[in-house]
């Protein structure tokens, strides 16, 4: 294989895990894409007092039953929601790589892997080419609100009973980096730990960041991704923020619970709420290859900007800076816009981060057309790792149906999402991610 632009060892992603409302597994989420349906939703515990009376209900949520396989139960008793579902999905990455099997329940011993450490099933489970590259693998890890449960529970004791209250339990796993944390314990991972939190653009910059890691050898291989938990408290604060979808007033002026995304439409009035976890396995080229590994697309290039002109809770305009800076991420990767075979949106049904996004693509583009703009958040929801799952499977040549939710197009924004029709396996694929409050982020993946 050619090295990359930048002359550094081409890294690629060999395995990947996904947990989220469709369900646990890539397998789950592919037919939820090539549906094209908006996503299942479920009704949101408001007996807190929390929320609106007329605000949103319902959030795109995962079952915590279906994580049983991958998540001991004697695990499950030492980890927040939020970490449970890293670890998880990183098991998950790691047998969907070919590095055996990382199940925490018992399965793995049964096939030979490595023996868990002090006879916790699952602990220190780490399988595939040998102990060596242990020390070397790295965990980067994207949250937008942490733990926010534990987090909750830990202030509502020492607010309420006093400091010395307070659960050493709850406390461990009350900051953003415990996922990554559990996931280094879990799998056995004793390289570079990094959290990221910059919301909507965390997965790709933590791709990003651990791409570098694997490509400049300070790690041989990296577990990366991001994890979201949409507690009712996180819930009623987005609503409260004016960032989820409402659904349409009745008489008595409560919400008929249709709450939808509807990205790009005109009609747009806000994002679905999901939580979950994706986690990917990234590995230099050569080591896949060497081991027999089928990866799932190349890492080329990452990008990062920022837009001064955003408030703190909404976006701004700063969409010819944004576009230059991703003008910039084309250009690492070797890339005219004119090559890119598929744009990956970041679009929500925010009616400004939508905006923003497609304000951003047009700039780079300078009024030449885009190609297909696919928008996987209008099946998996906004946060939980569903956007990064989705666009992983994209660029391995996964099917796509209609963009739901889309149907009246928006005249200021001139983009059109993908309308279902059959598309070819694409060769290079730009993700695009631009994050409330300033951020941005974009990934160039080329098929394996």
């Amino acid at each position: 294989m050619p090295p990359t632009p930048t002359g550094l060892p081409q890294v690629v992603i060999s395995g990947l895990g996904y947990a989220g409302v469709h369900g646990y597994g890539r397998s789950c989420l592919e037919p939820a894409l090539c549906g094209g349906e908006p996503p299942p939703t479920s009704e949101v515990d408001r007996p807190a007092g929390y929320h609106r009376r007329r605000g949103a209900r319902r959030a795109c949520l995962a079952d915590p039953a279906g994580m049983g396989p991958w998540v001991a139960p004697a695990e499950a008793r030492r980890m927040s929601p939020l970490s449970r579902l890293a670890v998880a999905a990183a098991r998950m990455a790691l047998e969907d790589a070919g590095l055996g099997s990382a199940r925490g329940d018992g399965e793995a011993g049964r096939r030979g892997a490595a023996v868990p450490a002090r006879g916790a099933r699952g602990q220190g489970d780490w399988i595939g080419d040998g102990g060596d590259c242990r020390r070397d693998t790295a965990v980067v890890v994207a949250t937008g609100f942490g733990p926010s449960s534990f987090s909750e529970a830990l202030l509502r004791q020492i607010l309420g009973d006093g400091p010395e209250s307070a659960s050493p339990y709850l406390f461990t796993e009350s900051v953003a980096n415990a996922p990554a944390a559990q996931i280094a314990i879990a799998c056995g991972a004793r390289g570079p730990s990094v959290t990221v939190c910059q919301r909507e653009s965390g997965a790709l910059l933590a791709v990003a960041r651990g791409a570098a890691e694997v490509a400049a050898g300070r790690a041989c291989r990296a577990l990366v991704g991001v994890v979201d938990e949409i507690s009712p408290l996180v819930h009623a604060l987005l609503d409260r923020f004016g960032a989820l979808a409402r659904g349409v007033p009745t008489v008595g002026g409560e919400p008929d619970g249709s709450e939808l995304a509807r990205p790009f439409d005109r009609r747009r009035d806000g994002v679905v709420a999901a939580d979950g976890a994706a986690m990917l396995v990234l590995e230099r080229a050569a080591d896949a290859v060497r081991r027999g590994a089928r990866p799932l697309a190349r890492v080329l290039a990452g990008g990062s900007a920022f837009d001064p002109t955003a408030p703190v809770t909404g976006w701004g305009a700063g969409h010819e800076r944004l576009g230059a800076a991703l003008r910039r991420t084309l250009d690492r990767a070797g890339l005219e816009a004119s090559g890119v075979e598929r744009i990956v949106s970041g679009g929500s049904g925010a009616r400004g981060g939508d905006r923003l996004e497609a304000a951003t693509l047009r700039a780079a583009w300078s009024g030449r057309p885009l190609p297909p703009v696919l928008v996987p958040k209008s099946v998996t929801g906004e946060y939980g790792g569903g956007f990064l799952a989705a666009a992983v499977l994209a660029a391995a040549g996964a099917r796509f149906g209609p963009t739901a939710g889309f149907a009246e197009p928006d005249p200021a924004l001139g983009l059109v999402p993908h309308d279902g029709r059959p598309l070819r396996a694409p060769a290079t694929v730009l993700l695009s991610s631009l994050a409330a409050g300033g951020a941005a982020a974009w990934l160039v993946l080329a098929a394996p």
